[in-house]
């Protein structure tokens, strides 16, 4: 049997919240639906999220012109609260996310494995859009 590594990329970014606010805004529904785009001609329509091993989650990413869309989900395979999640996106890559408290600040450094469609530097880019996102919003609110 062969197996092949995937390549992965990191992103990263410091969000000036504590980590219990990071952590709410990251896994509520309510919020995901309010940063969770790479760019302002798209938006997330619809959000569920059941945070626990097993659990899935689901975002529906649309353009606003409504000429594209499609759902972004998976199954968390492991969930520590306020400090990590690591989940299997539907197309079987694997996606640990990594949450640091620093008093008032917290760190989130996202690790997700490559898919092999596009670019490495346009799949980190489009993530570390949504990332940035999530800091305005989180930070705004």
């Amino acid at each position: 049997m062969q197996t092949t590594t995937k390549p992965t990329i990191t992103i990263q970014t410091n969000v000036k919240a504590p980590v219990l606010k990071v952590w709410n805004y990251w896994t509520k529904p309510e919020h995901i639906i309010k940063w969770n785009q790479a760019s302002d001609d798209w938006h997330t329509t619809r959000a569920e999220n059941d945070l626990r091993v097993g659990g899935r989650f689901l975002a529906r990413m649309e353009a606003k012109d409504g000429s594209f869309g499609f759902d972004f989900g998976g199954i968390y395979d492991e969930v520590k609260e306020n400090e990590y999640i690591e989940y299997t996106i539907g197309d079987g890559r694997k996606v640990k996310i990594i949450f640091t408290s620093q008093n008032d600040k917290t760190e989130i450094v996202e690790t997700f494995e490559a898919e092999n469609t596009n670019s490495l530097e346009m799949q980190k880019g489009g993530w570390q859009a949504i990332l940035d996102n999530f800091k305005k919003y989180t930070e705004a609110n």
